[in-house]
């Protein structure tokens, strides 16, 4: 049976916790990727899932970083 469907994501607002689901397989364990990612894995060491803690200063601070280099290339700096 594949359980895998659509990505979703969930944002929790009052722990400020953004939620990738990639499928709906159990986890299995987890790496960190830095202090505020976690990469969840199936049994087969496979991405099923990606939680990001403080994710509003991370993806305002992903955009911003974006931007930033965006600007500095057009501008030619």
């Amino acid at each position: 049976m594949d359980e895998k469907k659509a990505p979703r994501m969930v944002y929790f607002e009052q722990e400020d916790i953004l939620h990738l689901t990639l499928s709906d397989e159990p986890e299995a364990g987890s790496v960190e990727i830095n202090p505020n990612i976690t990469a969840e894995l199936n049994d087969e060491g496979e991405l099923i899932g990606i939680e990001i803690l403080n994710a509003s200063a991370f993806l305002r601070d992903s955009i911003l970083e974006s931007v930033q280099a965006k600007v500095l290339q057009l501008s030619g700096a």
